[in-house]
């Protein structure tokens, strides 16, 4: 059987990554092909517990490393109970958040070591890395005007706009860093605009891995 693909969305809040990632989980389903889509932190009944707790804006003191810690038990339980099952099914697993996002939250923005943080990650995933990670980005502006949309913020959507801008900044550092793996998608056009940027990436991922279009 062959070995599935894990597809990662990330971003600023506010950037639509999980109306994309419904989108792309959509038109990929519609080609025939096993999706499953999830979320970090989430994805689990112990996820999503964790989840309530690094969204509640009631632990605002919480320390950063608390924190990262969270978030990697969030993921080990993701990848063991969840992805890696996946994949070995050969699916194809499409997830709203994964490993880039804590060492731009916890390590860019939070300002812990990016290093240990990478440590660390590769234990909790069990040195699972996406096959294809698709950025979405957009002005500052723009990012600040949707989390206002929403109305009451989490804990981390609460957070200064300069811890927003730190965000955004070190997404793109990262994308810059690996541009085989991670494709930046800018949020200037609309969402059907975006979702054919996307589809055009992934297209041309799923030609090169498996010669199908």
């Amino acid at each position: 059987m062959m070995t599935g693909f894990f597809i990662t969305f990330e971003g600023p809040d506010g950037a639509g990554k999980t109306t994309q990632l419904n989108l792309l989980a959509k038109y990929l389903g519609e080609k025939g092909l096993t999706v499953l889509g999830t979320r970090e932190p989430g994805g689990t009944v112990l996820g999503e517990s964790l989840r309530k707790v690094l969204l509640d804006p009631a632990y605002h003191g919480m320390c950063a490393r608390a924190e990262a810690l969270m978030y990697m038990a969030a993921r080990a339980q993701h990848v063991a109970e969840i992805i890696n099952p996946a994949l070995k099914r050969g699916e194809v697993v499409i997830c709203d958040r994964y490993a880039d996002s804590t060492i731009v939250y916890q390590g860019v923005a939070r300002k812990l070591e990016s290093e240990e943080l990478l440590s660390i990650n590769q234990f909790a995933a069990n040195g699972l890395k996406p096959d294809l990670t698709i950025l979405l980005d957009g002005d500052i502006q723009l990012l600040d005007a949707r989390r206002a949309e929403r109305g009451s913020k989490d804990r981390i959507e609460q957070e200064a706009r300069e811890f927003h801008e730190a965000v955004r900044q070190g997404f793109l550092k990262i994308a810059a860093a690996e541009p085989d793996r991670i494709k930046v998608v800018s949020q200037g056009g609309g969402i059907d605009t975006v979702h054919q940027a996307v589809v055009k990436i992934v297209e041309a991922f799923l030609t090169g891995r498996t010669g199908r279009t």
